[in-house]
């Protein structure tokens, strides 16, 4: 008699995912300054028009820069079909899997606040809301509605009743004393929402950009990738299909995104509908391209190999190297050994150092197997 060859299963963790999560942070722990930097110096046109890219726009808009938050949102989305569907399906309990879920929440808020300088500064006019809270609740929200659904069309159903419900929100909902759909920095509903609700102090005064409705937008973004990370695990293992497909998706999402701005803008600080729309499918996109050069093609030989290496240390690392660099001093360190060099050549070369130390501390931890895991 005959066996049936069992399907060979996708592997429970996605090396370019480890990959983009990596790219995504070289941002934040100094590429982007380096960029402005080397423009500065060189005035380079194409590389100014770079540059002002890793800027947050001041309100309405979109720049690269306000891609850099959500896309680790969704990123942290796209493992969690790898984190707990794949547990579920091997019988662990929902229960157990759901107090990991909560505490990991818990402790991302509390990190946010020491992040804010609560050991610092003291607790009195603390800033409670944080990018780790917003990460943390956000991954929080979006992990139970995986873990307790069973359906890729009811996590959907979720998502366009959360997406729903923000625009109603912000556009159809009157605001006491400013009325309904005005999507500025004092009388918009995410301003008035942490105004009455939000404790301690918020970071644009009148509103916070880690507020409380912007901490449900990043569930959906958290969601959205959350259901990439299901068409990419489920089924067969790796291929060009699946990457097509994502990438197809994202440009829906980013050409649906387009359609509504111009009455229902995209912005970043009150993470709008379509806001989340453009950096959800930008990210798919992304996703898309890394997947398929690195999972499907396996791309990863030669010189490309040691760039896959150089981000995937980081990636491996991002909370670490989250708060490190503003726990540590990186950038004095790197004066210490480089600024010799930054009176002829320009403080590009302090940028660049502090990178490669940030970097050599990661890889030393990576060559450890010493990950935060939180």
């Amino acid at each position: 008699m005959k066996t049936k060859k069992s399907e060979p299963r996708q592997p429970e963790r996605l090396q370019s995912l480890d990959v983009l999560r990596g790219f995504d942070m070289l941002w934040i722990i100094g590429g982007g300054a380096l960029i402005v930097a080397l423009a500065q110096i060189t005035q380079w046109g194409w590389l100014q028009v770079i540059a002002d890219q890793m800027e947050h726009v001041p309100w309405a808009g979109f720049h690269f820069e306000d891609l850099i938050f959500p896309m680790f949102m969704f990123i942290s989305g796209v493992a969690i079909p790898y984190a707990i569907t794949g547990k579920v399906e091997q019988g662990v309990k929902r229960k157990g899997l759901f107090h990991k879920i909560l505490k990991r929440g818990i402790i991302l808020v509390i990190l946010g606040m020491v992040y804010n300088g609560a050991l610092k500064n003291g607790f009195s006019d603390m800033r409670v809301a944080s990018v780790l809270a917003q990460i943390g609740l956000g991954y929080l929200f979006a992990a139970t509605i995986v873990l307790y659904t069973k359906s890729f069309k009811t996590r959907l159903a979720w998502l366009i009743g959360i997406l729903s419900g923000i625009a109603i929100l912000q556009l159809a909902v009157p605001v006491p004393g400013y009325g309904a759909g005005l999507l500025d920095p004092v009388g918009g509903m995410n301003a008035w929402l942490d105004r009455m609700l939000l404790p301690g102090r918020l970071y644009g005064k009148t509103f916070d950009p880690e507020g409380l409705l912007c901490i449900v937008s990043a569930i959906t973004v958290t969601l959205m990738g959350s259901l990439a990370g299901s068409i990419l695990r489920d089924g067969k293992p790796a291929s060009s299909r699946k990457a097509t497909f994502l990438a197809i998706a994202g440009a829906a999402l980013v050409t649906v995104a387009l359609i509504l701005s111009p009455f229902y803008p995209i912005i970043k600080a009150a993470w709008t509908v379509p806001f989340n729309l453009l950096t959800a499918g930008i990210s798919a996109i992304l996703l898309s391209l890394f997947y398929f050069t690195i999972d499907v093609k396996e791309w990863t030989k030669g010189i490309i190999s040691y760039k896959i290496l150089f981000f995937k240390v980081i990636g491996m690392n991002s909370i670490t190297i989250y708060l490190a660099v503003d726990i540590v001093n990186f950038g004095l360190i790197s004066q210490f050994f480089v600024g010799w060099l930054a009176a002829p050549l320009g403080q590009w070369v302090v940028i660049l150092g502090a990178i490669i130390i940030e970097w050599l501390l990661l890889y030393y931890l990576y060559t450890k197997k010493i990950f935060l895991r939180v």
